[in-house]
């Protein structure tokens, strides 16, 4: 058996064990895991292209929701020495495995310092930093609306002008959520879907549908304006809603 042969093992016998860990944690709170399976390697690409085409410039990275590491191990690679990434994840179980993953990852040796996992909501995360790009992986449409404003408000809040947040959001489920849900459940997606229309409308830059995912999902690029008004991102919101 090769080298290359035993990598190759090592890499597949992780991904299925995330694959499992996942799946139970799903079980456990499909609310905040928000699928059944990890993202897959065309969506962590896709999520991570705003990283990819500002290399080399040391970059400040938020990423929010990370799961067991998949779209990490994409952005690993990408950062540039002298870069900053954040990792937020409030599962305990999903946290202990991505510190396990950036102190054994061998694109961070003697850079480990540059990475940083938190514990906690991203609503809740305690930083004066400015980020230049923030790679959500939050399950937006498992939300009620209150907490999605409070969410996206936060996201704006913490880019630079001009920085750059990159979603993904599933297809088909408001439809499949429309024929199996309850009422109320439905009036939620529904509305937690015009919420993210009103920041489309006013901050996207691009779309781009992934296919090779399980489900399907479309990845979004919105931008914060250049402006120095502290309020202008929610004042604009505002008025988009209006």
């Amino acid at each position: 058996m090769n080298h290359w042969t035993t990598s190759h093992d090592r890499v597949l016998a992780q991904r299925n064990a995330e694959g499992w860990m996942f799946l139970i944690e799903a079980a456990r709170d499909l609310r905040t895991t928000g699928a059944i399976a990890p993202s897959s390697t065309a969506l962590a690409r896709a999520l991570t292209e705003p990283v990819r085409i500002q290399a080399p410039r040391p970059l400040a990275v938020l990423e929010a929701g990370a799961g067991t590491g998949p779209v990490t191990r994409a952005l690993l690679p990408q950062l540039a020495r002298g870069s900053r990434l954040d990792i937020v994840e409030a599962n305990p179980r999903f946290a202990a495995r991505l510190r396990q993953l950036v102190a054994t990852d061998p694109h961070l040796t003697a850079r480990s310092q540059q990475v940083t996992v938190h514990q906690t909501y991203v609503e809740q995360l305690d930083t004066d930093q400015r980020y230049d790009v923030i790679v959500s992986g939050l399950p937006l449409t498992n939300f009620n609306p209150e907490q999605v404003e409070r969410i996206m408000a936060r996201y704006l809040e913490l880019l630079h002008p001009g920085g750059t947040l990159t979603y993904f959001a599933y297809l088909g489920t408001r439809k499949a959520r429309a024929l199996t849900a309850s009422r109320d459940e439905a009036r939620r997606h529904a509305a937690v879907d015009d919420i993210m229309a009103a920041y489309q409308r006013s901050y996207a830059t691009g779309r781009w549908t992934v296919w090779g995912n399980l489900p399907p999902a479309h990845v979004w690029h919105l931008q914060r304006p250049l402006t120095t008004a502290a309020d202008a991102p929610q004042a604009q919101f505002d008025g988009a809603r209006r």
